[in-house]
């Protein structure tokens, strides 16, 4: 019986265990994306010039995704060194041009 007990005891201890790092994770997760979007803003503050942050900050109330997509790539040219002065915001205005032309219009055509 005491073998019984003893695995008894250790699988209350492991789910208590599990049941603590769950409620921690949450928080921790939280607290880390916290920290990445704030080095992002950083990144972007460097980066871009006021107009074109504040141009960038209306596209993600209106398309986040876009702006998600612009943010990523601009962050990624950034820590590769392959911007050398701060975007403007008639640049950012051409970057973003050039990815919504890319898309493609569906046209359904009923006969």
């Amino acid at each position: 019986m005491d073998m019984d007990e003893d695995k008894e005891l250790e699988e209350i201890k492991r789910r208590k265990m599990m049941e603590l790092m769950s409620q921690q994770a949450p928080e921790e997760e939280e607290a880390a994306k916290k920290e990445e979007e704030l080095a992002r803003q950083n990144i972007l503050r460097q980066i871009l010039e006021p107009e074109a942050r504040e141009r960038l900050a209306n596209l993600k109330l209106g398309r986040p995704d876009l702006a998600q997509v612009v943010e990523n790539q601009l962050i990624l040219l950034a820590q590769s060194g392959r911007i050398y002065k701060k975007i403007s915001d008639a640049e950012l205005k051409e970057i973003l041009r050039r990815l919504t032309s890319q898309k493609r219009e569906i046209k359904i055509v009923r006969r």
